[in-house]
């Protein structure tokens, strides 16, 4: 009976054991994300750990300078853009896996005060001005900035607002800039100050997606991901209904 009752426990112990453990297969991958995309890729991963038990370990910053790094060696293995060009370029230098990119998001672009009533919803404030800085990410490294600058050229006030351009090195740096003062209105991602559906703090005009090309957010898995099911899993975890629902909350639009 003692004998029995230790066979017992131990096996009681072991599947115990086995509960609270991670699965044997369960795998890491790294993961190069555009600064816009920061907090619902953050919800995303958590969501992602949950449901298939692989991790996500995020690196945040601007699209242009994570394919340089990509192109110079850095171990990322799976890049969410902010624009569809570079992971389409990756994928033809052949430092992506040929047939994995995919639109995961259609991005927003909002003008935006960290001050209540100072932006209009119809962006009047370019025109009438009054403001001494306007901040948007670097056009050549963010795609984000590219289309703030097509919003103001198709308005016929990009040589006009020009000197007061005040250049964020990503997205996040340009919300930054806004939200503490140091520019008082600027163009960044409708992500990044949405709630519950609509502009939840300051003053914001969501810009029309007729006055620019539309920012189409691709993702590619890395040749240095090729092999890790992590990698693999998490470009497959975007495209379900729950990573989709996530992106939708905000504020982007998804693929047809």
């Amino acid at each position: 009976m003692f004998v029995t009752f230790i066979s017992r426990f131990s096996m009681i112990a072991l599947c115990c054991a086995l509960s609270v453990c991670p699965p044997a297969l369960a795998a890491t991958t790294i993961a190069a994300v555009a600064s816009n995309f920061t907090q619902p890729m953050a919800e995303i991963a958590e969501a992602f750990e949950k449901a298939t038990g692989h991790g996500a370990k995020l690196s945040f910053g601007s699209s242009g300078k994570f394919v340089a790094q990509i192109e110079n060696g850095a171990p990322f293995e799976v890049f969410l853009s902010a624009d569809a060009e570079k992971p389409e370029k990756l994928e033809k230098s052949r430092q992506a896996v040929e047939g994995s990119r995919f639109t995961y998001a259609v991005g927003k672009l909002v003008l935006w005060s960290a001050k209540p009533g100072y932006v209009d919803d119809q962006g009047r404030i370019l025109e009438s001005g009054g403001f001494k800085h306007l901040a948007l990410a670097d056009p050549k490294l963010a795609p984000y900035g590219e289309a703030a600058v097509e919003v103001l050229k198709n308005k016929g006030l990009f040589e006009r607002l020009q000197p007061l351009f005040v250049l964020g090195e990503n997205i996040s740096q340009t919300h930054q800039f806004i939200s503490t003062g140091n520019a008082e209105l600027g163009f960044i991602a409708l992500s990044q100050v949405i709630g519950n559906g609509k502009i939840a703090e300051g003053s914001g005009w969501a810009v029309p997606e007729t006055l620019h090309a539309p920012i189409r957010q691709d993702a590619v898995l890395l040749n240095k991901g090729a092999e890790n099911p992590a990698a693999a899993a998490l470009m497959q975890f975007l495209k379900s209904p729950e990573a989709r629902a996530i992106i939708q909350k905000y504020g982007y639009s998804l693929a047809d």
